[in-house]
């Protein structure tokens, strides 16, 4: 099982390091998003990169639609990913959707894990009476509907108003990898982030973690990052990009890569 689970979820080793680094993406992109930040890393980690089931780069019929119900399963495939490469001790880099899956996979096996970095992350999307998620229940609906009637005019329409910044290059990557995406599947994993609620457990997380933020998200309010340092159970530090938009491994890769350097070095 070993050899075709790593194949079917592309999984690749680069680096000449000691220390392991695992890059995770987040939902609509594929391990690709991270190409201007692999090289700054290289020389001092073997960087494990590899792709969410839900990826359009990975064969849409290992895409078990009872199985990845929940973000559970997902964190299966990391962890599994990681004994089969014979990881005992890594850093873990998550962008969106995978920091949540990093924030699981570090309450299950908290040893695996000497540091999590959490771009753009959200413990829960949805607002409630105490808590600005940033979308009400309505506003999540209509973006459900949108995607449902026509997948390439919503792609035209998020792609830009997610990166944020202007940089057309990251705005094509984005809408690139987006449109690879099967459309149910990509309704049906959005679905899923948008109804996961992490709130409850981020207590039992215990390995440091580092929220990185930029100054404005279209996804992300400002204030998660600081709710996440309250909650988070490890030792939690917050850094603010200077710059915009919820992808700025696309739009500000040696921005956000200076800032991986130092969250690393701690």
């Amino acid at each position: 099982m070993g050899n075709i689970f790593l194949e079917a979820l592309n999984v690749r080793v680069v680096g000449s390091g000691e220390k392991i680094l695992v890059l995770a993406h987040g939902f609509g992109t594929d391990q690709s998003a991270w190409q201007r930040i692999v090289p700054f890393f290289t020389p001092y980690y073997r960087i494990i990169l590899y792709d969410l089931v839900c990826a359009g780069s990975v064969n849409p019929d290992y895409f078990d639609f009872r199985r990845y119900t929940t973000l559970d399963a997902y964190v299966d495939d990391l962890l599994n990913i990681l004994d089969a490469l014979g990881v005992d001790r890594c850093a873990y880099v998550g962008h969106s959707f995978s920091a949540m899956i990093g924030i699981l996979a570090s309450i299950r096996r908290p040893e695996l894990f000497s540091k999590l970095i959490l771009i753009g992350a959200s413990p829960r999307f949805l607002n409630d009476k105490d808590y600005h998620g940033g979308f009400e229940q309505g506003e999540i609906e209509k973006v459900f509907s949108a995607m449902e009637a026509n997948y390439e005019a919503w792609v035209n329409g998020f792609a830009p108003l997610a990166v944020g910044a202007d940089v057309p290059t990251a705005v094509r990557e984005f809408s690139r990898t987006l449109f690879n995406m099967r459309p149910d599947i990509s309704l049906f994993v959005s679905r899923t982030v948008f109804n996961s609620d992490l709130r409850g457990v981020l207590g039992l997380v215990r390995v440091p973690c580092c929220v990185v933020q930029t100054a404005k998200d279209v996804s992300i309010p400002a204030s998660v990052a600081e709710y996440l340092r309250t909650h988070l159970g490890g030792r939690t530090t917050i850094e603010i990009l200077k710059t915009e938009g919820h992808l700025p491994h696309l739009s500000a890769p040696a921005l956000l890569a200076q800032v991986l350097r130092q969250a690393l070095s701690r």
